[in-house]
């Protein structure tokens, strides 16, 4: 019982609508965590039927579709519905994945076996409708904005949006100081606002050429330095 409490408060940390914990069992993606556990249980005893049919009665309960051969942490949030994981995904601690969710795979079509769906560190976010696909991952505490589609592995702490999705300004493993929790992904600033984030986007990969160029310009010094004191040497 205490820890299904600190599951119900740990969803009520991340979400101020509920006025109780009882209140949050109401909730369709507690239902669909709850029945995703029975149907991964059969799932991992190779007892696939069973398991599918567990699957089937979730998704048509709750409009949640998670597969049962996916691996789930502790304390995970689903808000609302309409959310796809698939088979080989693999989530952490404490992660957050909002409305219209998909955590894709891989096409099949090429032969290749096993892992075709993102792994989710723990303590990340996923913004409503974002597409997270393929065997990829997503770094401790990274955020995935609204809509973006992620094809890449994400660092810890980044913030990523847009198709095909990018870092923000926000470095990326960096944590919050203090922590906090940042509903759908991306703060309510300006600086996420999709009629500037293109700016923001050519601005963030320019820091990096930057960042680029002084260190080639380092290293370059570094040579000529070693080349003088040859020179000194030989004389």
């Amino acid at each position: 019982m205490t820890r299904l409490f600190d599951y119900l408060d740990s969803i009520r940390a991340r979400d101020p609508a509920p006025h109780s914990r009882w209140e949050v069992l109401t909730y369709p993606g507690v239902w669909a965590l709850a029945w995703h556990r029975i149907a991964h249980r059969l799932y991992r005893a190779k007892l696939y039927l069973p398991a599918r049919i567990v699957n089937h009665f979730a998704r048509a309960t709750t409009a949640i579709d998670i597969h049962p051969g996916a691996s789930i942490g502790r304390n995970f949030f689903i808000d609302h519905g309409f959310v796809v994981i698939g088979e080989t995904a693999h989530i952490g601690d404490d992660v957050t994945i909002y409305q219209c969710v998909t955590l894709g795979g891989t096409s099949p079509d090429n032969g290749v076996a096993g892992k075709r769906h993102p792994t989710i560190a723990d303590g990340a976010i996923i913004g409503s409708g974002a597409q997270v696909l393929g065997p990829i991952t997503v770094g401790p505490r990274a955020r995935i904005g609204a809509n973006a589609v992620v094809t890449r592995d994400v660092p810890a702490g980044a913030v990523m949006v847009g198709i095909p999705a990018r870092p923000t300004m926000v470095e990326g493993g960096a944590a919050p100081e203090p922590p906090r929790f940042v509903p759908y992904g991306t703060p309510c600033r300006e600086l996420f606002d999709p009629a500037t984030q293109k700016v923001e986007t050519l601005r963030c990969e320019l820091e990096a050429m930057k960042k680029r160029l002084d260190a080639l310009i380092e290293e370059q010094g570094g040579v000529g330095q070693g080349e003088g004191v040859q020179e000194r040497d030989r004389a």
